[in-house]
């Protein structure tokens, strides 16, 4: 009988062995990443050391974008169409994020993101601009505007990170913050893992496409970027809430009624917080609500540049 036990245990174990390596993925090599997904119109900019993806379209006053944790400016391509006819928009990959690639000296705080933005957009020759970002992108960008008042126009926070949580972040953020399991999450991502947080983000998961899936799991995958999300999400940061008051520019609060992410009270945590500040709650949208429905949002934005 042991001997049964023993061999259902070790063919068991091979079993999970097998398993383990089956979801082993490498780093892709950047320009493998750039061949399929950049072209025309991206460019590239060099800033303090890195090499920085830019899309930069359109003319007139400036309107630069943010993206969210594990995203890329590809979120903001629905904005760019729409917008650029009437703006100069402006959007990048951050640091550990899309093209651009890992930071050299690991600096993923907010504030070290903060200054890498404002160090790009005077390398693009912009000094006063408005300024959006979403969920992490939302969170640097806050952090920007308190920081920088006087570049910043108007603000726009597209479910925005920063305020204090009371529910545990999502549990691949998690998973990717614990030490051992944030470094195997460094060669095991399977694609079905991102194909299900890229669905969690959206109100209407049917939306989400398979094109739309690979292009986030090979931006995840280009070299560099797992090991920036583990050093990342290993360090929390978060918004003195009671600084949002000094904001004193225009400010407009965009959320997804669906979004489970980052729930909607923090929506309107952050216009109690913001004086003046006004909340648009799509419903049906998710996390990502710019990219789910870019013709619904960016009329709502156009308004609100307009005023």
């Amino acid at each position: 009988m042991w001997r049964w036990i023993r061999r259902l245990l070790l063919l068991l174990f091979v079993l999970l062995v097998a398993g383990g390596v089956a979801m082993v993925r490498l780093d892709r090599p950047a320009a493998e990443v750039e061949k399929r997904w950049g072209g025309p119109p991206s460019k590239f900019v060099e800033v303090d050391g890195m090499r920085v993806h830019v899309r930069d379209r359109g003319a007139g006053p400036a309107l630069v974008l943010l993206h969210g944790s594990n995203s890329s400016l590809f979120t903001w391509e629905g904005w760019a169409r729409e917008l650029a006819g009437e703006r100069r928009v402006i959007a990048m990959d951050l640091p550990g994020h899309g093209f651009t690639g890992p930071d050299p000296r690991d600096r993923y705080a907010t504030r070290d993101m903060a200054d890498f933005v404002d160090r790009v957009v005077a390398a693009l020759g912009v000094d006063r601009f408005s300024l959006a970002g979403n969920s992490m992108g939302g969170h640097i960008a806050a952090a920007y505007a308190l920081a920088h008042p006087d570049k910043v126009e108007r603000l726009i926070l597209v479910d925005a990170a920063g305020l204090p949580r009371e529910e545990p972040p999502p549990f691949v953020f998690q998973l990717a913050s614990w030490p051992i399991a944030g470094r195997l999450f460094g060669i095991l991502t399977p694609r079905f893992i991102v194909a299900a947080n890229v669905r969690a983000v959206y109100g209407e998961p049917a939306k989400v496409t398979d094109e739309l899936i690979d292009r986030y799991y090979d931006l995840l995958l280009r070299e560099g970027n797992r090991r920036a999300t583990r050093i990342r999400l290993s360090r929390t940061d978060e918004l003195d809430a009671s600084r949002l008051r000094d904001l004193k520019m225009p400010v407009l609060i965009l959320w997804g009624e669906r979004d489970r992410w980052i729930l909607p009270k923090y929506g309107e945590r952050y216009r109690d917080a913001i004086p003046g500040a006004r909340l648009v709650v799509f419903p049906g949208l998710g996390h990502v609500p710019m990219e789910e429905d870019p013709v619904a949002t960016a009329a709502a934005v156009r308004d609100f540049l307009g005023r």
